[in-house]
């Protein structure tokens, strides 16, 4: 008959366990509140590259899962520019098959490309103030959203990263896999391109 031993204090691997799973806990509590407060503002950038609400929330529900699922247990500060980039990859290949599709209902009888591709536009809260301030202001966003459209894919990504998300250049460049030099060359391009644009209609 084996005697009964009472255990005494902490038990040291159900500790170590016990703040594992406190620490993974946290690491998905700041994984959730990172893509809540990322997920409107991928969407814009999205919705601006492919111009379709229901394709543009594909690929941002599909880059939160990917983040998600291979780099969520990343450190807190490699999750901002690894998620635009893998953004980026979704965008391109949404617009890969969009390239591919064409090509193939081109070359079918009786098909038509509609050119003219609805644009639905998240509404943009108006700014506080009168009603007239109210109508120039969003008189001037949609401004700047159809001249966003406008840019080449690679100054619109530069522009929108660094301003829409604040990041700096050297993340800029993680996100959008290329050098420091090249995101400074396509936002200054960008930033002048829309500066003339924005300055022609106002």
């Amino acid at each position: 008959m084996v005697d009964s031993v009472t255990l005494s204090g902490p038990v040291p691997g159900l500790a170590v366990r016990s703040a594992q799973q406190e620490a993974g806990l946290e690491q998905e509590r700041a994984l959730e509140r990172f893509l809540a407060g990322v997920e409107r503002r991928a969407y814009r950038i999205a919705q601006l590259s492919v111009r379709d609400h229901d394709d543009a929330l594909d690929i941002v529900q599909d880059a939160m899962i990917r983040l998600a699922h291979h780099y969520g247990g990343r450190p807190q500060e490699q999750w901002q520019p690894l998620f635009y980039s893998i953004l980026r990859n979704r965008i391109t290949d949404c617009q890969r098959r969009r390239r591919s599709r064409g090509r193939i209902f081109a070359w079918w009888p009786g098909s038509r490309q509609d050119d003219e591709v609805p644009d639905p536009l998240e509404q943009v809260p108006d700014p506080a103030g009168r009603p007239d301030e109210q109508l120039e202001g969003g008189e001037l966003l949609a401004q700047l959203e159809q001249a966003l459209a406008r840019l080449p894919e690679r100054q619109r990504e530069a522009f929108l990263l660094r301003n829409f998300e604040g990041l700096d250049v050297a993340r800029t460049a993680l996100a959008m896999g290329c050098s420091e030099g090249s995101v400074k060359t396509h936002y200054f391009r960008a930033v002048h391109a829309l500066r003339g644009t924005i300055g022609d209609q106002t």
